[in-house]
């Protein structure tokens, strides 16, 4: 089972985004545990103050150290240690190749950031890695996080109905996926190709290859090397 496990300020916003579908009912069957955690119930005054103003000057608030701290250690302490991720837009831009890693990982601890930043001696003392989903700026993690979170989930085995329903996809095997085609047979003038009618499996495998090689030549020739 893979304990997921978001530190945030805006639960809800998690549980609208994995609390329904594939990602629900992998829940429900056992192999997922996804906790949400309000870093303004860490606070120690009365305003659940949780920003303040960078020290140096500069625009906008940072968040501050102790309640992510006093969160993370309640998180550690209550579900036990995991490997703990920052969204954050100078982190490692996430790949299909670092979902199967953290598909391996039990426990995975997502932070997710508010405001200009968080201050950085929590993520001195408390992040392991920090992972961001490209070269852009969010106003904060938890649509980020839960894009991890998702793209990660669906490997653990059992939350899909198949392994070939990912192992076949875009990514997977470092190139885009093939062309997919349902009823009915002509739609709007447009015909289903004919090799996938042929009932050869052979020629729709050799099929399914040259047109993913040809889409990832077409559309991302950088995955090509």
């Amino acid at each position: 089972m893979l304990q997921m496990d978001f530190i945030t300020l805006f639960p809800d916003m998690i549980s609208a985004l994995l609390g329904e579908s594939i990602i629900a009912r992998g829940a429900k069957r056992g192999h997922l545990c996804v906790r949400t955690h309000q870093i303004r119930d860490f606070t120690q005054n009365k305003q659940k103050q949780v920003d303040d103003y960078p020290y140096g000057g500069g625009q906008g608030m940072v968040m501050m150290a102790d309640p992510l701290f006093r969160c993370h250690e309640y998180v550690r302490e209550t579900h036990g240690p995991g490997h703990t991720i920052l969204l954050s837009p100078q982190g490692r831009v996430f790949r299909q190749s670092r979902a199967k890693e953290l598909a391996e990982i039990p426990h995975l601890i997502f932070v997710c950031g508010r405001y200009e930043g968080v201050d950085e001696r929590f993520i001195e003392a408390c992040v392991d890695e920090e992972i961001s989903l490209g070269d852009f700026v969010m106003t904060g993690g938890e649509i980020a996080a839960c894009a991890v979170a998702d793209a990660t989930a669906r490997l653990i085995p059992g939350v899909l109905a198949e392994e070939a329903s990912f192992e076949d996809e875009s990514h997977w095997s470092g190139l885009l996926e093939y062309p997919q085609y349902t009823r009915p047979e002509v739609w709007n003038g447009l015909s289903v190709p004919q090799v996938l009618l042929s009932g050869n499996h052979a020629g729709i495998r050799e099929w399914r290859r040259e047109q993913s090689e040809k889409r990832t030549r077409e559309k991302r020739p950088d995955m090509l090397g």
